[in-house]
């Protein structure tokens, strides 16, 4: 019996995980010409990944996240009177596919599918090539990734560690463990949405550098990216440089960088900034949740600092926060501390906040701010 199930076991060529998670939100909203509104969300998500093996050389993955919400914001109207979230979630959940289904959608819930990632993986000893809806992380920093032209994310949505997907074909061809080159295209229909790139990595003076060259949604794009050493700490960055192909735009230039270093008790810390060359010098602090994300355009703000703290309790408890402070006329600070705890093998628990203040009519306050409880149980 134990050599059948050995044997039933080698013969396995898939496998399946993911999770289920429930996450509380409450926001509040601080308006100075009424009193303060308190609104109250829920979200379900279940995440199921698949791997299957065909052979030694072939991989395909799909990973399917399903959430149901309810609460507040299911009941957010356009000036018609519409209800339009169902429609704000779906619409930013795929690429080129439409990968999704959005089978509730009325006042009292949302229920939303979608396949982000759902593609097949051939590699050997010096090639790698995907075809489908994948991740293309070409970023290096943790915060802001001006090299990441096809799967821009923001650090505010905690909640995705898997993080968006394209629809994309990538090859990639390693020359030794320290050096490759990997060429990507996303699948478009017209050049106005066009995003295609090359990415050589190589390691020189005992640093890993990238360079990198694409076409992004009608702008030539050069990046350069670093990591490395300074003594002890770790430093990091990437920037690109934008120049649009249509003569009446802008060029753009973004700049990540930043220094991280572990003490001996266990005691991460980080520091980092950002320039943003088309951010503004005077956006309002809820820009931080509306504003068009991109690797162009990163933050709301065109220069941003971050510095960020986390260390262990105990074996089972973490914690830490972070913080973002603007220097320009309003002094815009949103700050961000959470707690983990580790219930067991499978549960986790997760506390944390997001908190914004800003300067306007000569007083500091917080127009909204957010907490969140947690739960996950991983399988």
């Amino acid at each position: 019996m134990q050599f059948f199930a050995q044997a039933q076991e080698q013969e396995k060529n898939y496998e399946f995980s993911g999770y289920i998670k429930n996450l509380q939100s409450f926001i509040s909203i601080n308006n100075p010409s009424s009193s303060n509104t308190v609104l109250l969300d829920n979200l379900f998500h279940h995440r199921l990944n698949f791997e299957w093996f065909p052979s030694e050389k072939f991989t395909f993955k799909a990973g399917m996240r399903n959430r149901l919400f309810f609460g507040a914001s299911t009941k957010t109207l356009d000036p018609s009177g519409n209800l339009i979230y169902g429609d704000l979630i779906d619409a930013g959940a795929n690429d080129y596919f439409d990968l999704s289904a959005l089978w509730v959608n009325n006042i009292n819930a949302v229920g939303h599918s979608v396949l982000d990632r759902f593609f097949l993986e051939y590699t050997n000893e010096e090639w790698e090539v995907r075809l489908g809806r994948q991740r293309i992380n070409w970023g290096i920093n943790a915060v802001w990734n001006p090299n990441d032209v096809f799967n821009a994310f923001s650090f505010t949505d905690f909640d995705y560690e898997e993080r968006p997907g394209s629809d994309a074909l990538l090859i990639r061809k390693y020359f030794n463990y320290i050096s490759s080159i990997e060429v990507a295209i996303k699948i478009f229909d017209s050049w106005e949405n066009a995003t295609m790139g090359a990415l050589w990595k190589f390691n020189k003076w005992n640093y890993d550098f990238q360079l990198m060259g694409a076409y992004v949604e009608e702008d030539i794009v050069a990046g350069l990216g670093w990591a490395g050493n300074i003594k002890s700490a770790s430093f990091k960055g990437e920037a690109s440089y934008f120049i649009p192909s249509e003569s009446n735009n802008k060029t753009s230039f973004v700049l990540s960088s930043g220094f991280d270093y572990l003490f001996e008790n266990g005691l991460y810390a980080g520091v980092g900034y950002l320039y943003n060359e088309a951010g503004s010098s005077n956006a309002a602090i809820t820009e931080l949740f509306s504003f068009q994300l991109s690797a162009k355009n990163l933050y709301p703000y065109r220069h941003a600092i971050f510095t960020s703290i986390n260390t262990e309790f105990n074996p089972i408890v973490s914690g830490g926060g972070a913080i973002i402070f603007t220097p320009n006329a309003s002094f815009p600070l949103f700050v961000s501390p959470s707690l983990s705890v580790s219930i067991s093998d499978n549960w986790d628990l997760y506390l944390g906040a997001q908190l914004v203040w800003s300067k306007f009519d000569n007083s500091y306050s917080s127009p909204l701010g957010a907490g969140f409880i947690r739960f996950k149980y991983s399988y």
